[in-house]
């Protein structure tokens, strides 16, 4: 018996266009010579419209110390988590009282009562449906998190929903000079994404998953818990260290699995900047469209943290894709990725009518 993914869903705040929300709010946050950095970095960004759940235009978050921030956390997420799970439960067509588990992904915001027990309640699952948190993984968490809801799935025969929601308006920062934290406003937006892990056919099984840490560049990407909110750190080295070991990784994953780079037909890859996206496609040699998908996620939704890879699979699902590498990175330096193939359903066969 296989894990597939066998529904997808999800919740987005109100939109905002990048250009407004540099007029609007940044263009007066930086000041001196930073705001001319920043502005060429909101320009370049490949980011036309972002989601805020807590909009700069309206709320200045910048000064507001963590504790306040994390209350507004689970005000705000949990609407968003709600509308994906239940698009992705629906989508399934599986009532939430068969998970078995639910997996939540989330490094934008901590609380106890967290967003796992209270969608438990508010979704009605049932009272042995098992839970699990993947709290500071940062970008690559969703596929962490496919990975061990998959194995469940495979283990205990029963439906799983990995959910990743994150809410990045909540961590703006005071004005600095420093390239990576501009960049990290430039590029980071709020979304919750879901998908529903069933065992058998019907959905894109969920072929192989592999990881390859870095520690020796580990601060290279930090998410660091402050005061005033959790603060980026971004080295400009990032896509240097992504160039050494992405060729090589995507190999070893595809051998494992059995296929070849030419049989890939969808590439979900995390999309971290426009750089990180010309990297990945230089080093593995793809054809000029390979990422067009991950590029319009960029476009339209920002850089979403965890999320961002489940919303560009339901692009490639919807466009009909086969064989799938979803591919993210984040802190460790990590890289993570899944090969999804899609298996059609399969019907039992209808007993002969006896005359």
């Amino acid at each position: 018996m296989v894990a597939v993914i066998a529904g997808a869903g999800r919740g987005l705040p109100p939109p905002i266009r990048q250009d407004e929300i540099w007029s609007g709010y940044f263009a007066a946050h930086y000041q001196g010579p930073a705001r001319a950095l920043a502005q060429r970095i909101f320009a370049n960004a490949g980011v036309v419209t972002r989601h805020a759940a807590v909009s700069p235009l309206l709320e200045d978050v910048s000064q507001w110390p963590t504790a306040r921030r994390m209350e507004r956390y689970l005000v705000e997420a949990m609407p968003l988590a709600k509308e994906a799970a239940g698009a992705a439960l629906a989508d399934a067509g599986l009532p939430a009282g068969e998970l078995g588990l639910l997996a939540v992904c989330s490094c934008t915001g901590y609380a106890t009562p967290g967003l796992d027990i209270l969608l438990a309640r508010d979704l009605g699952l049932a009272a042995d449906c098992r839970r699990l948190f993947v709290g500071h993984m940062g970008c690559y968490a969703a596929l962490p998190g496919l990975s061990a809801v998959a194995d469940a799935v495979t283990v205990h025969q029963r439906p799983a929903l990995l959910l990743c929601t994150e809410l990045a308006s909540l961590h703006v920062q005071a004005p600095t000079v420093e390239t990576g934290q501009i960049v990290a406003h430039a590029l980071f937006s709020d979304a919750a994404a879901a998908v529903v892990v069933t065992p058998g056919s019907g959905g894109y099984e969920v072929v192989r998953v592999a990881s390859l840490t870095d520690p020796a560049t580990a601060d290279h990407m930090t998410w660091d818990v402050t005061d005033l909110g959790f603060r980026m750190g971004l080295s400009p080295r990032v896509p240097e260290v992504l160039a050494s070991h992405v060729g090589g990784f995507v190999t070893e994953l595809l051998a494992g699995a059995g296929i070849g780079l030419d049989q890939v037909d969808g590439w979900a890859v995390h999309p971290g900047g426009p750089h990180i996206l010309d990297v990945v496609e230089r080093e593995l040699a793809l054809p000029g469209e390979a990422l067009a998908d991950s590029r319009g996620v960029l476009a339209d939704h920002g850089n979403c943290s965890s999320p961002t890879v489940l919303l560009i699979l339901e692009r490639l699902r919807k466009l009909g894709r086969r064989t799938v590498v979803a591919m993210a990175f984040g802190p460790g330096l990590t890289l993570y990725a899944a090969v999804l193939h899609h298996r059609p359903p399969t019907h039992p066969l209808t007993p002969p009518i006896m005359s």
